[in-house]
Order: structure tokens, then sequence, then C-alpha cells
């Protein structure tokens, strides 16, 4: 492509996934002239290896899994998962990891793309060597923000080399299964992972040190889903970490070696460990901080180590919250808060009047898309008492109590947990485990977020028979007074 001659912007974003986008997006509609940097693929590590791709792969999952709940529909379901249709699906919804639509969209909204590794070079400057080896200096009058997100942290442990493990990269975007698969770590993507290569045909065994699944939700989801992971095939070990590996052959099997003595003989092993921050390589030495750190921000996500304000970070890189709609929510602030501060507005007068990532305190929905799924916001009942609120406990067992539930699934498997404030009559944190439950998230936020006094909740009414009249029955449980409306 044609690199502009002008290297002077308003704005420079440092990554074109879906955060960078959202921030470049932001702050070309408060009139200001943007440059958006990209060293890989316009859409990042969630529309090509994350997001997007493990949804498509779970999605034929847990249909089929849905069907089989429910008598009549089950007799139809015959056969197997169709592999290739599912990897068909896949591609067909990362677009082949072809950028040039989401390339075009960014140029449409007046921003310019410039492809190459950005590094920052001192002060509002950054230096982008292109594909060609050309080198381009981007001059930022108001800002830089960084969008570089994440990547996959792997344990430093004997023959991990060797092993060539998979990350969350080769688990999205591999054609080929494998009979064994083994995988380590009991997060989002070890239990997502788990539900979906099982589904697609490997024997899996899924390793976790600790002695829970989903380890910062509330302790029964990781039993429900361990159940569920059980239930389709999964070989479920708690309490088991790897010590060595061993992969001799390039072609052939991996050995782990386990903390109880045993070796597990696989064809693959993923780690899906952790992340760390993609800073390591973007020039953060210029400006005096320390590569491969996470980025310190405030609540306009401005970094609070630089003098003058004029760098920002927004997604994984500041550790807040690594979902992609959290970054995206913060995109979206510090882009307002960039474009309000470059016109010497004051932040509470720019519009919609919303500049600080309050969300990231209270109110970070999560969900994961397992069988059952999982789906959680704000404070779990231990971090709620750890921070000093007052609380009550509401648990209900969804397909107990809930007529769209037993609807939706003969023998409906969930249970929800509602976490109150007592003193402030709201909600501190919801959690919610059983099919389609995800869809139930965000009514769950907004009344998290709002704080909404759950007298008004009373109010708010559930539409009969849906899986919501959960929060009716929640609401009962609180008040200590169950009645059944028909």
């Amino acid at each position: 492509m044609v690199m502009s001659t002008d290297s002077d912007y308003d704005v420079v974003v440092l990554g074109a996934g879906p955060v960078g986008q959202n921030a470049a997006d932001r702050v070309q509609a408060a009139g200001l002239h943007v440059a958006i940097v990209e060293r890989e693929l316009v859409g990042g590590e969630c529309s090509y290896w994350a997001c997007v791709p493990s949804k498509a792969l779970l999605r034929p999952m847990i249909a089929v899994a849905d069907a089989r709940r429910v008598a009549g529909a089950r007799e139809a379901v015959n056969g197997s998962i169709d592999v290739a249709s599912v990897f068909s699906r896949r591609d067909r919804y990362v677009s082949n990891w072809d950028d040039t639509g989401q390339a075009d969209w960014v140029r449409g909204t007046g921003a310019t793309l410039v492809r190459g590794h950005g590094r920052l070079d001192g002060p509002r400057r950054v230096a982008v060597t292109t594909s060609g080896g050309e080198q381009v200096v981007l001059t930022a009058r108001h800002a830089v923000v960084v969008c570089t997100g994440s990547r996959p942290a792997l344990p430093d442990l004997p023959g991990i080399v060797e092993a060539r493990p998979w990350t969350n990269r080769k688990a999205t975007d591999s054609s080929a299964v494998p009979d064994r698969l083994a995988i380590v770590g009991a997060g989002g993507v070890g239990v997502e992972m788990a539900t979906a290569w099982q589904g697609l045909g490997s024997s899996v065994v899924l390793l976790a040190r600790g002695s829970h699944l989903l380890p910062r939700m509330e302790p029964f989801v990781g039993e429900l889903v361990g159940r569920g992971l059980a239930a389709a095939g999964v070989d479920v070990r708690l309490g088991r970490s790897v010590r060595t590996l061993r992969r001799p052959d390039p072609g052939g099997q991996v050995a782990l070696e386990l903390d109880d003595g045993n070796e597990l003989e696989v064809d693959e092993v993923l780690f899906a460990t952790g992340r760390s921050p993609r800073t390591d390589d973007i020039g953060l030495e210029s400006i005096g901080l320390t590569p491969g750190s996470w980025l310190d921000v405030d609540d306009t996500c401005r970094v609070r180590a630089i003098q003058h304000g004029w760098l920002y970070a927004a997604g994984d890189v500041n550790h807040r919250a690594l979902l992609t709609h959290q970054g995206k929510y913060q995109a979206r602030i510090a882009g307002a808060a960039i474009g309000a501060r470059a016109a010497g507005r004051q932040l509470d007068t720019a519009p919609w009047g919303v500049h600080a990532t309050t969300a990231d305190h209270h109110a970070v929905p999560q969900a994961f898309f397992t069988d059952p799924e999982a789906a959680a916001v704000g404070l779990t009942a231990e971090q709620a008492a750890q921070a000093g609120h007052r609380i009550k406990i509401i648990d209900v067992e969804i397909g107990a109590v809930v007529t769209g539930a037993k609807l939706f699934a003969d023998g409906y498997p969930g249970r929800a947990r509602m976490v109150v404030d007592v003193d402030q009559g709201h909600l501190l944190g919801v959690t919610l485990v059983g099919p389609g439950v995800t869809e139930l998230l965000h009514a769950a936020t907004i009344a998290v977020a709002g704080q909404v006094p759950i007298d008004r909740l009373w109010h708010a009414v559930p539409c009969f028979p849906t899986i919501s009249e959960l929060w009716l029955r929640l609401l009962e449980a609180y008040r200590d007074s169950f009645y059944l409306i028909v």
C-alpha cells in the first residue's frame, strides 16, 4: 500500500484489534485525525484466534447437547458431529484469516491504517517498520493509545520447548483432530477447549492445578461444569500439575510427567495457563517504562507513570480485565476522554458524560460456552465479604423452580446465585450456570452496574415462561416468601 506522507496525527493507536478499532473510532468521532498501526491481522486475536473461532467451534457442541436434553428432539440426533463442517463454519467466521474486510472498515472510518511493527520512539512518537523494511515515523499531537493485547504465558517447565505445545492459537485454528489431547489449565480457555475438542472427537484429559475448575467464579460453577465435561467423556483431574514434558520425535507423541508420579502420553498438549502483555517490543524503554510490563492506568485509561498525560492503554495490556468486551468498553471511554481533553472540555460535560471505567471495578461480566454454560457479573460472595460488605447470599436451583427452564430442557441442570449488599439494598454480583444462561447475563449486568435497588427489581416483570423467570424466584427467595404465579 502507499504510505501517507503526512506523519503528523492527533492520535496514534498501536494495535488494530477490536480494542484499537474502538479507540480509533471514538477519536475519529471527536473530529481528530488518527493513525492505527497493526503488524499482524486487522481484527486481532479475538477475531482470528480467540472469541470468534472458539465460539464457532463450540456452538455445534452446545446445540447438539441442548437437543439431546429435550424428549422428541433427542431422538432426531443421530450420528456424530460433522468435523469438516464445523471447521468450515469456523473458517467462514474468521474470513479464512483474511483481514481485507476489517481493514476496509478501518479505512472507512477515516483513520489511516499503517501496516507494520510500531514501537514508541520517545514522547508522542511511534516508529513503524513496514514489511518492506521502510521506516515511517508517526507523531501524535495529543495521544498515543497502546492496544497491543496479550499473548499466552507458558510455564518454565523442563521439555516445554521440545514439546511444542498448543496455545489458544493452535487450539482455534487447527483443522486436524488429535486422537488424544491434554489440556493444562482450568480457566475459561481450558474448559471451553475441552468442550470443543472432546466434541470434535479427541480423547481429552483436563489437568487443573487447583481444586476447582473456573476458580475465579463461585465454586459451584466449576462443580457443575466439571460434571458436564465428565459426562461428555473428558477425563477431569483436579489438583494435578505437570512436572516435565518430552517429545523426542518432532512428529511423535508428547509424554507428560505429572506431580503424582504418573505419566500421560498424548498426541498434543494445550497450555491454557494465563496471559502476558504484548509490551516487550513496543519501545517502552524509550519513555522510561519496563518492556514486557503491564501498563497501570487511571479510570480514563491514561498511563499513570507518564508525565503530561499523552499515553493511554486499553484492553489486556492494562491488566484490568482480560476480556474483549471490557477492552472495547475501555477504548470507548479512552477515546471520548482524549477527544474531550483535546477540545479543552471538562470530562463530565463531553458527550454522554462517560469518561471513567467504573465497570472495571464492580461490574465485569464474563461468560463461558461450556455445557452447561457459565456466566457471572460483579463480585463473588467471597470477594464481597473480603471487601467488607455485609451480604446476603441467595441460591436457586434453576431447574427446580423456573418453569421456563423446565420447558427449555428436561432435567435442566443449573444454579443461580445472587449476592446482595444488605446495607445498600442492591446487588453486588450474580452468577449463573446452566443451558442458555449466557443470554441472561446482560440483565444481571444492568442490575449490578446500575446498582438497581432490589425493591425496584420486583417491578421488572419477567416474561412467562422464559428462563428469565429466574429473577422472580431469586427475589422471592430473598424475601423468604415463596409463591408461584402461573
